[in-house]
């Protein structure tokens, strides 16, 4: 059993190696060898009223394409069903998002929409955001108006992107080098009603995105440098949890990359000493500085124009976000990728 996901586990058998997750009353399984696999099938089936359903294509919305080197993970059919569902089928389609002249507040003049229906919009995207990194901010940001929502709160424009974008999914590769990174941003002030910061942090595993999220803070910055600060904190927390969970399936890292494009926010959290400049700032965002100097974690410069997070903290202009987007977080379409699946693959799905 994992130490930190209870429902993983693992069983090692000479070279071999089998994985196997499970949800409720689904496991999905995989391994570096099928007699193994086809052993772990067998013995379930027969100890419990279970049927294996074959390889893991379509698991709680979202579909998959397995190959050698590949895996393909998107959920085009619930976007084609969310399109219908709230009839945006025949919605003319946009290239992004959201617009980088969108600075949205409560537009109390605005003209009302329907509630309910602006709110079971949210919902589903929320779920979208699964497989699409490339909408979480303009999901989250428009999801903190479910309370009154109003025309100018472009809920509908990401539908239409969506139309323009059905097939993009996350490209996972095995052969690239299992190196673990962080990258974060932050808006300071960012929100026109409170002015509260917005926080955006993505880690990868390889050349692979395997977590994001663009937050609100509970808090209001004082300054930049804090606001860098405190997304800092959070992307370290995050990163220190895949630590533990990765060594569960023997990957052991040194200090973890955290890609920053403030130096300032570097100085804080690299100075050994409280002065009084940083003393206003939370004592629960200084466990930044405790993990840099235990080594945790390395905290590096990255210049703005390759800084990942961006994309989850502020609406960016067509090809800066079209480059971030696909060549850097691998949100492609099926036929983006120079691999070629196939079938047969190694995950497989008992129900």
């Amino acid at each position: 059993m994992g130490s930190v996901d209870k429902t993983l586990f693992l069983l090692s058998r000479g070279g071999d190696t089998l994985i196997i997750q499970i949800y409720v009353d689904d496991i999905i399984f995989g391994g570096s060898s099928h007699a193994l696999v086809s052993s772990f099938a067998e013995q379930m089936s027969r100890e419990f009223e279970m049927s294996l359903m074959g390889e893991l294509q379509f698991f709680l919305g979202l579909q998959f394409k397995q190959g050698p080197e590949e895996t393909f993970v998107h959920q085009a059919k619930y976007t084609r069903d969310i399109h219908k569902k709230f009839e945006m089928g025949d919605s003319k389609p946009m290239t992004t998002p959201m617009s980088t002249n969108t600075a949205l507040d409560a537009d109390e003049d605005g003209e009302v929409v329907d509630q309910k229906k602006f709110r079971g919009m949210i919902g589903s995207l929320l779920c979208l955001t699964a497989t699409r990194p490339d909408i979480q901010f303009a999901v989250c940001l428009c999801a903190c108006y479910q309370a009154s929502p109003r025309t100018s709160h472009p809920v509908k424009r990401i539908f239409r992107y969506l139309k323009f974008t059905p097939e993009l999914g996350l490209w996972y590769s095995s052969g690239s080098f299992l190196s673990l990174r962080g990258f974060l941003d932050a808006d300071h002030a960012g929100c026109r009603i409170d002015r509260k910061l917005t926080s955006g942090t993505c880690q990868l595993l390889g050349t692979s995105l395997v977590s994001w999220s663009s937050h609100k803070q509970a808090s209001v910055s004082l300054s930049t440098t804090e606001a860098e600060y405190i997304a800092a904190a959070s992307c370290c927390s995050k990163l220190l949890w895949m630590k533990a969970t990765l060594s569960d399936f023997g990957l052991r890292f040194g200090k973890i990359p955290l890609l920053v494009d403030s130096t300032s926010a570097i100085s804080v959290a690299k100075n050994p000493v409280l002065h009084s400049r940083t003393k206003y700032i939370d004592v629960r965002f200084h466990f930044l500085r405790d993990h840099y100097e235990k080594g945790d974690i390395d905290l590096i410069h990255v210049v703005s124009a390759n800084q990942l997070a961006d994309i989850f903290t502020k609406p960016l202009e067509f090809h800066a976000f079209v480059r971030l987007r696909g060549y850097r977080l691998k949100v492609l379409t099926m036929h983006s990728s120079r691999g070629r699946l196939r079938a047969n693959g190694p995950a497989s799905l008992l129900s």
